[in-house]
């Protein structure tokens, strides 16, 4: 039988398959594979087919908004008059919106990588079928995120 859990890469891993050997699993029968890290990158905008649930475009749109609007308001006291004060107000406010947005969400991303782990490790043993509930429950002891049972030998 197969055994197949997932794990993210820590110190309980570890552990985890020091356990299952000490049940009397051989070490040739257990194979432990760790996934790359895809570095993420951020778009601008989001697309029909994509959404990364994180838009550049909401801030500036806010800001730029908010500004045109005081532009405008203000606009038929300043000399420029309300039309130009509001594309003023509207392409300096969507700017500065647009920068806090970057701004913050690089903050927030070097923060969260920060604490986030290492990555995730696939562990697969092979065991007679007499020990699957005692590899199942030794993994699940060990924060495994996930155990499936393959048929097997």
């Amino acid at each position: 039988m197969y055994l197949v859990a997932s794990f993210h890469y820590c110190l309980h891993t570890e552990i985890a398959i020091a356990k299952v050997e000490e049940l009397g699993i051989k070490k040739e029968q257990i194979f432990a594979v760790p996934l790359e890290i895809k570095g993420e990158t951020r778009n601008i905008f989001d697309t029909i087919h994509h959404a990364d649930g994180v838009s550049m475009f909401d801030g500036g749109a806010i800001l730029g908004t908010a500004c045109m609007v005081l532009g405008v308001i203000y606009g038929f006291v300043w000399a420029w008059g309300p039309i130009i004060c509001g594309l003023l107000g509207l392409g300096g406010g969507f700017l500065v919106g647009f920068l806090l947005d970057i701004s913050f969400s690089k903050f927030k991303h070097s923060k969260a990588r920060r604490n986030e782990k290492d990555g995730e490790l696939f562990l697969i043993v092979n065991c007679d079928p007499h020990q699957v509930e005692q590899v199942k429950k030794t993994l699940w002891d060990h924060l495994a995120l996930g155990v499936a049972v393959l048929p097997g030998n």
